[in-house]
């Protein structure tokens, strides 16, 4: 496929009534995109006094750094952790290695463990290895790796990423993914309704004017729609409410004719 300029519409979306709160076009970058939801966050905290208690999206914000970023804020991510460890070969990956935190060691599928020097590669990577010779003797090897020796990295914030791992097994969790579909049905709906799959501006404040534009048809129709259904239920409210109304009136129409 030929290369393409290709930007994102990012959305931030109040679950319950539906509103897109925030809307920011930028380019297609996973470190952008991270970036631009902590000003989304940050904004709509300064413009309408809101915090989210949880944020919900896929797995590209489930970078550490937005993760942690996150917790600080007492904000629960409710993300896929963003995890390349797994292998595709068939070979062991990191989660098949159990980490022993008080000793901090990794113990491989086969018993031997693995050290680390305590040096920190790129401000939050840590690398552990196992040794040669328990390497070289045991019969699993072929399973874990080509090299002489396995090396396994981890993250400073390993232990935040456990931690967000775990709410994926909560109803919770589940709740916020079953919500998220208001969030694609907003996607979907620029992509299909409004036309919008192709940009009709040039560059990058035009990808902002556009996304901008469309979030506000967009809330506008959900307002209209939120109007309609609040007018419908008082409509049934006062159908309910007419009739004895009517009935006490005819009571007392009635009470007054009576013969002289």
């Amino acid at each position: 496929m030929d290369p393409f300029f290709a930007y994102d519409a990012n959305y931030l979306i109040d679950n319950k009534a539906g509103i897109i709160i925030d809307a920011v076009g930028t380019r297609a970058n996973r470190a952008v995109e991270n970036a631009v939801t902590q000003t989304m966050v940050d904004r709509v905290e300064r413009r309408f006094d809101l915090r989210p208690r949880r944020l919900a999206g896929d797995t590209v914000y489930g970078a550490v750094r937005l993760l942690k970023w996150l917790v600080d804020r007492g904000i629960t991510p409710h993300v896929p952790v963003w995890d390349k460890s797994a292998r595709p070969d068939g070979t062991f990956s990191r989660a098949d290695f159990v980490f022993d935190q008080q000793r901090n060691i990794y113990v491989c599928p086969g018993g031997a463990e693995l050290t680390s020097t305590g040096n920190i590669d790129q401000g939050h990577i840590v690398y552990y290895r196992a040794s040669k010779s328990d390497c070289s003797r045991y019969s699993l090897k072929p399973k874990c790796t080509t090299a002489i020796v396995r090396k396994i990295t981890r993250d400073l914030n390993e232990d935040l990423r456990d931690h967000v791992r775990a709410l994926a097994n909560t109803e919770a969790f589940q709740q916020s993914r079953r919500e998220r579909k208001k969030v694609e049905m907003r996607f979907a709906h620029m992509k299909r309704i409004l036309r919008l799959d192709r940009l009709r501006l040039r560059g990058l404040s035009g990808v902002r004017d556009e996304v901008l534009l469309t979030a506000t048809a967009q809330n506008l129709r959900r307002l209209a729609r939120l109007l309609f259904r609040a007018r419908h239920l008082w409509q049934r409210l006062a159908q309910h409410c007419c009739p004895r109304m009517d009935s006490e009136a005819n009571t007392r129409e009635n009470a007054n004719k009576r013969p002289v």
